[in-house]
């Protein structure tokens, strides 16, 4: 994508959804982290089917620890991956009293030494709980990044480095839910809607698929 494209493209964007948010459930910051920490390998609406029956039970580091491993791990038996999830949500919430008072930790440093806590978890919980101008690179920003040429790269970390370096800083806040979005929606994996695309004119593979397509 050229530079001259990028802001255009967000523009598009942003006109379709002023203020996107996360699709995830939650109504503080621990269970933002919870949530984002279960969301691995797991679609935010089954995520959000288990965590509205788990933050009823418990929503803070000590209720979590309090509710103790096994009901943790009954609670979210329908995610993907839960029992090692469980076993990261109890040790997170252990360590956030321990370390922070109970408290979820506004430095990167502090997030990705949580247990089960990733650079993508710490970006998301940076960005949406602190509104710090970070970039998490799911599967989606990745594809969508890398399919439209705004951010190319081998590798999540690859992607983040590019997409912080060209977007505008007017749309760097929004952007990478803006780009999930798109990804989950739109530029999905097998077979991408460009011809429902608004950003289609800004990407540097629709005009390929559409000749393609054509011939």
């Amino acid at each position: 994508m050229k530079s001259a494209h990028i802001a255009p493209f967000f523009a598009v964007l942003k006109a379709a959804n002023p203020q996107p948010v996360s699709e995830l459930e939650y109504t503080n910051v621990f269970e933002l982290l919870a949530a984002v920490l279960l969301s691995a390998q797991a679609t935010d609406v089954g995520v959000n089917k288990a965590t509205r029956r788990l933050f009823a039970a418990a929503n803070s580091p000590a209720a979590m620890v309090a509710l103790g491993l096994p009901a943790i791990t009954d609670h979210i038996k329908s995610i993907g991956l839960f029992r090692n999830k469980a076993k990261n949500l109890l040790a997170t919430s252990e360590l956030l009293l321990e370390r922070h008072g109970g408290q979820v930790p506004r430095s990167r440093e502090a997030l990705e030494a949580l247990p089960g806590v990733g650079r993508k978890t710490a970006n998301v919980v940076l960005n949406v709980a602190f509104g710090e101008p970070t970039m998490a690179v799911d599967t989606h920003v990745f594809r969508v990044a890398n399919r439209t040429g705004l951010g190319p790269g081998k590798n999540p970390l690859e992607v983040e480095l590019k997409l912080l370096q060209r977007v505008p800083a007017d749309y760097l806040a929004d952007a990478h839910h803006w780009l999930i979005l798109h990804g989950r929606y739109v530029c999905v994996a097998r077979t991408p809607l460009c011809a429902q695309c608004a950003v289609a004119q800004h990407c540097d593979s629709a005009p390929r698929r559409e000749r393609a397509t054509q011939g």
